[in-house]
């Protein structure tokens, strides 16, 4: 046997033909639902740290005159020599009296690909067991900032450099004031 469904049952709202009274009709009795909570709201923007902001810019001004305070100018000699050093090595080095073994341009470069090569330049002359190798910085003429820019980065890497026993600006019949001679430490 197959049941067969009663259809609903009509009422007179359903013979006038309201849809809505039809379907109320059709289900029933309801449940309402429980009110829903409101979605969280959006989370408020941090506060900027507006004072922190211009203690850094201020700082970073304050670094930047530092360096520049005691940069070298292009006509300027680099000098430098450690202090087991005797300063007659400085003087020789001076006077040309060492031969350049190698030589690096930095011309043409950006102060990243410079500080890069003479990195590398600097670790595979230590390795090739060379003792003294020219830098030519040029010596900062056509600087936008009017700071040899170039100059400057050799004076502060070499300095930095373990491996470095001293360096002076070459003779002018070797680079003068736009060339570097490094005295590199014999590797061990």
């Amino acid at each position: 046997m197959t049941a067969s469904r009663k259809p609903p049952p009509e009422t007179d709202q359903a013979i006038d033909g309201d849809d809505a009274a039809l379907f109320r009709s059709a289900i029933g009795p309801v449940r309402e639902l429980p009110a829903r909570s409101m979605p969280p709201e959006k989370p408020k923007p941090r506060a900027l740290p507006r004072m922190a902001r211009r203690d850094d810019i201020e700082a970073l001004h304050t670094f930047r005159q530092a360096l520049t305070a005691d940069a070298l100018e292009s006509g300027d000699g680099l000098s430098f020599r450690r202090d087991h050093l005797p300063p007659r090595v400085l003087q020789r080095l001076r006077r040309g009296q060492y031969a350049a073994q190698d030589e690096l341009d930095l011309h043409h470069c950006d102060a990243s690909q410079a500080e890069a090569l003479l990195r590398g330049f600097m670790t595979q002359s230590r390795q090739a067991g060379l003792g003294c190798v020219r830098i030519v910085h040029g010596k900062g003429l056509h600087s936008e900032s009017g700071v040899p820019v170039m100059k400057n980065l050799v004076d502060r890497l070499l300095r930095q450099r373990a491996d470095v026993l001293a360096f002076h600006s070459a003779p002018p019949a070797q680079g003068g004031h736009g060339a570097v001679l490094v005295l590199l430490a014999q590797r061990r």
